[in-house]
């Protein structure tokens, strides 16, 4: 187990941090003692314990109990690591076992701060059975809707970084914390130790967020507002389209199939311009978004033909994600990673909050090929809003899904699929706001059956049009003319009945 450092935080300070003035209620289990030298009759194990006791003031490697983070209660369960390295010990699964009991019974939910070296090797398997415990733990606060958020301080290893730490809904890390399953002294000895920081799980999708102590109140009092748990929550408002006023309407489809207008983008590419994703930092805006956008009707003109429809959408001054979520949010929680080691930074998906507090968890495209990564982030965070009834927006703008080499082996279609499915047993209310290409099934993927709304400068095909044109072996004079034939635009997709509404 890790060594204990001068200035790790202990478990106390680390609830003070967040509870503040608040204060913070203790509970404690029922007694249930050990057998002397505990269960394997570990020679100079009580000895051991004893020593730790005397050290730190506490009775075993974690505390738990109920306070406020900012204005809201919950269950803070906390870590000591000079107590035995913060191991995990049949009496600190009965704590923790405890601590979600507790936030089951109180419907409250459960904030984690998390610092240990894994199970306790002088209680040999009886130690090791406790990460079954707060697993099981777990899964009955996840089906009573409660959301549960891991602090992982420094260091965070083995079984309580793969139970209470990893599988929380909403992980974040302290700088320079030590996180990983395999810990200092038992990973091979020429081991990248970036991978095993807060900063490489960020890196590698394993990790929300890195927050700085001197702001971590501020992020775990947001997360709570968000998560809940809430009641009967209405759908997302539809975002108000942001179009350019009175910036010239792009050229058509050349001949050729790509905009004639100055600075236009130009297939697969396209839509990375002002406002597109730049990763996946928290964000603050005005939040200003009006409570229905749709109702307003379209204040641009339309485009009149297929072919300038799809010129407007890849139009690099059009209004990317960013913008949109900008406008729409006061504050932004961004969920980072699909988990499996990955993300895509063209793909921004979290939870926020609007001007009047109202939660709701986004997804959203930024104009690029979305990647495995991305799909599986998607359905990752769509699947946590529904177990939260927190109602979803997503964002539609992307030429397609990846098809390159690398996406394929990564699991594009299963990464798809999970995401159609993702959006399909939604209980929660889905509201999609397509603005700008909706190219075909990684498009529609994210996009919501009954209530798919578009803006002035968007359009939703099948196929694009030059690979149409490719596909009947017409000629690339005849790629507008697809386009047209495609009935992609705005005004198209509302009478054939896609989508509900033209907003802009």
């Amino acid at each position: 187990m890790p060594d204990a450092g001068p200035d790790r935080a202990t478990a106390r300070k680390a609830i003070a941090l967040l509870t503040g003035a608040a204060g913070f209620t203790e509970h404690r289990p029922p007694p249930s003692p050990l057998p002397p030298d505990g269960p394997l009759g570990w020679a100079g194990y009580d000895a051991a314990r004893e020593r730790a006791s005397a050290r730190t003031g506490e009775e075993e490697s974690v505390l738990y109990g109920t306070g406020v983070v900012g204005d809201r209660a919950c269950v803070l369960l906390s870590f000591e690591f000079d107590f035995l390295g913060g191991s995990l010990g049949r009496q600190t699964g009965d704590r923790m076992a405890a601590a979600y009991e507790l936030a089951l019974a109180r419907r409250l939910p459960l904030v984690a701060l998390v610092a240990t070296g894994g199970s306790r090797m002088q209680e040999g398997m009886i130690a090791l059975t406790q990460l079954q415990r707060v697993a099981a733990a777990s899964v009955r606060l996840r089906a009573a809707g409660l959301p549960q958020i891991a602090v992982v301080r420094d260091p965070t290893t083995g079984g309580g970084w793969a139970t209470v730490g990893a599988g929380a809904d909403v992980v974040l890390a302290l700088p320079g914390a030590q996180v990983g399953f395999a810990g200092s002294r038992v990973r091979p000895p020429d081991a990248d130790p970036y991978a095993y920081s807060a900063e490489g799980q960020f890196e590698a999708g394993q990790v929300d967020a890195v927050v700085p102590a001197d702001e971590l109140t501020a992020a775990v009092t947001h997360w709570l507002r968000a998560l809940g748990p809430h009641e009967d929550l209405p759908a997302a408002p539809v975002p108000r389209a942001l179009s350019v006023a009175g910036a010239p309407v792009p050229r058509a489809l050349s001949a050729g199939g790509t905009e004639s207008a100055a600075g236009a983008g130009t297939g697969a590419g396209a839509g990375t311009g002002a406002g597109a994703a730049k990763g996946s930092g928290a964000g603050t805006g005005p939040g200003a978004g009006t409570p229905s956008a749709a109702d307003s009707g379209p204040a641009v003109p339309l485009p009149e033909t297929g072919r300038e429809a799809v010129a407007r959408a890849r139009d690099p001054r059009r209004p990317r994600a960013e913008a949109y979520l900008a406008d729409y949010f006061a504050v932004r929680l961004p969920l980072h990673g699909d988990r499996s080691g990955s993300t895509d930074p063209g793909l921004l998906c979290g939870f926020g909050l609007r001007g009047d507090g109202q939660p709701v968890a986004y997804v959203a495209q930024c104009g690029t090929p979305t990647r495995p990564a991305g799909y599986r982030a998607a359905a990752r965070t769509i699947r946590l809003a529904d177990r939260l009834g927190v109602p979803v927006l997503t964002l539609v703008d992307t030429p397609g899904a990846a098809n390159d080499a690398g996406a394929e082996r990564a699991g594009a279609g299963a990464a798809i699929a999970d995401t159609f499915a993702a959006v399909a047993a939604a209980r929660v209310p889905v509201t999609t706001l397509v603005i700008g290409e909706g190219g075909s099934g990684g498009a529609l993927a994210l996009a919501a059956p009954d209530n798919t709304h578009v803006t002035v400068d968007s359009y939703f095909s099948v196929i694009a049009p030059e690979l149409a044109a490719a596909i009947l072996k017409r000629p690339p004079s005849e790629t507008g003319a697809t386009a047209d034939q495609l009935r992609l635009r705005p005004q198209d997709l509302v009478d054939l009945g896609f989508a509900r509404s033209i907003v802009g």
